[in-house]
């Protein structure tokens, strides 16, 4: 049985508001395990994304845990934090923010360098595969503007994915693509957390993607309305 990367337990996240108080969560609990891709499903204003921000460490739940590979990351420096950022953790966002002045090869391996990988000819090899696995060997000199959007957010889940992070987080990733491309994406995620073993958590309301995932956790009005529940095969 696959171990849990992510265990969220008894989650609740209120912010105060003029005249009162405003729970973006109430009692949040579930588990991402171990090279599984789970999507994140609900409207906006759901919660998805502060239950992200709070998963990736950038902000505090009022209530409740959230263990790291079975470490509770409230205990954790913000020192420790940021260093499990940049160490296991990768992301991609709705706005791909590839830096426009260096080419696909160049983005990854800034990426690279930022979660404190050595250069030489492993590190360069790594992100050859990387560009390769997302479908873009023959692209890796081109810039961001020589890229479709489709293409620019290849490079950045070729980024998140390149320093092998235990957990990539993707927050609506696939909001400007396409239908085919965002399709594409979220196929690419299934294909990446079995053959990289890595942990992918992406939060979506596009329901012609839950088919990809192997599990589905579903927000609604800051509440989780299932149970764990796995992807049945076609």
């Amino acid at each position: 049985m696959a171990n849990n990367v992510i265990e969220v337990e008894g989650v609740s996240r209120c912010f105060p508001v003029p005249g009162g108080e405003f729970w973006a969560l109430r009692n949040i609990n579930a588990e991402i395990p171990e090279g599984k891709f789970v999507i994140l499903k609900g409207r906006s204003g759901s919660g998805k994304t502060t239950l992200l921000n709070i998963i990736c460490t950038l902000d505090k739940p009022t209530n409740g845990t959230v263990k790291i590979d079975g470490v509770d990351v409230s205990k954790l420096s913000d020192y420790e934090k940021e260093n499990m950022r940049r160490t296991k953790m990768g992301f991609v966002f709705q706005s791909v923010s590839l830096i426009p002045s260096l080419n696909a090869f160049q983005n990854v391996e800034f990426s690279m360098r930022m979660a404190g990988i050595k250069p030489g000819k492993e590190r360069d090899k790594r992100i050859e595969e990387c560009l390769k696995l997302v479908g873009l060997g023959n692209r890796m000199t081109h810039m961001p503007a020589e890229m479709s959007g489709g293409e620019q957010q290849r490079v950045a889940i070729a980024r998140a994915l390149a320093h092998r992070p235990r957990l990539i987080l993707a927050d609506e990733p696939t909001a400007e693509l396409d239908s085919a491309m965002a399709a594409r994406v979220a196929q690419l995620f299934a294909e990446m957390s079995k053959e990289e073993g890595i942990s992918i958590l992406m939060t979506t309301h596009d329901v012609g993607l839950m088919g990809a995932a192997d599990f589905l956790i579903e927000l609604e009005n800051g509440e989780r309305i299932d149970g764990r529940r796995e992807v049945e095969s076609n």
